[in-house]
């Protein structure tokens, strides 16, 4: 059925909810929706319906419960009124608990750039360690390798690296101890998201890749290499 329009499962309250939906979705009949139970962090625009389906999941999430799903990457940063709005009042609610950025080309039907969403009800969940007031950002858009021309895949290790960064970002049984890395993973505060305009893009967070320092200077190298240059170039 239209899970908008005719919830059937209404009173499901669920421990864990993938979801993979339609991106930018402009006809789902919003007009017709203004008022509803799940919409708590704001009512979702008519034009497109990924804020609806945002509410919608976690409106179904069981108090310990989380929901991942995938969205086209402007879910993170769109600043239309509405959406704005909706993404500030999730963030301000300690919803998020981890948004990770794809690499491109990762769907035969689609060219959008996707970005993975986590939501959970309970940071404080006893079986992991506290994680009020913290999101996860993880940038995994240079992992991927293609395999031809239109389509990338990523390999086993890549997937197990960004699940294991999760994993231990949660302080789950088993798993290792997390730290920061720059320029693929960092636990930002609420309040340094609310600094980037509640934006959940995971670049604005992991910054650069550490560059390891060669020990030689600018002028030193500039000189040898232009040598070099002249030195091919009359050969």
């Amino acid at each position: 059925a239209d899970s908008f329009h005719n919830d059937l499962h209404k009173d499901l309250k669920a421990d864990f909810i993938l979801a993979n939906p339609p991106f930018n979705m402009s006809d789902w009949g919003g007009e017709r929706l203004r008022e509803d139970a799940r919409w708590k962090y704001g009512i979702p625009p008519v034009n497109n319906a990924n804020y609806t389906w945002i509410q919608h999941f976690i409106y179904h999430i069981a108090p310990n419960g989380i929901t991942g799903f995938v969205l086209a990457n402007g879910s993170m940063s769109t600043s239309t009124l509405s959406e704005f709005a909706i993404r500030k009042n999730i963030i301000e609610a300690d919803l998020v608990d981890c948004m990770i950025a794809l690499p491109g080309q990762l769907f035969y039907t689609t060219q959008i750039p996707v970005c993975l969403w986590f939501l959970v009800r309970n940071k404080k969940n006893g079986k992991f360690r506290d994680r009020r007031g913290h999101t996860l950002f993880i940038d995994a858009r240079k992992m991927g390798t293609l395999v031809d021309r239109t389509h990338q895949e990523l390999s086993d290790e890549e997937i197990n690296r960004v699940a294991a960064t999760y994993h231990a970002w949660r302080g789950e049984k088993g798993a290792s101890t997390y730290k920061d890395m720059a320029g693929f993973c960092k636990s930002a505060t609420v309040k340094e998201i609310e600094s980037h305009g509640y934006v959940l893009t995971p670049g604005r967070y992991v910054g650069a890749e550490a560059i390891e320092e060669e020990g030689e200077q600018f002028e030193e190298k500039m000189g040898r290499l232009t040598a070099t240059l002249k030195e091919q170039c009359s050969q």
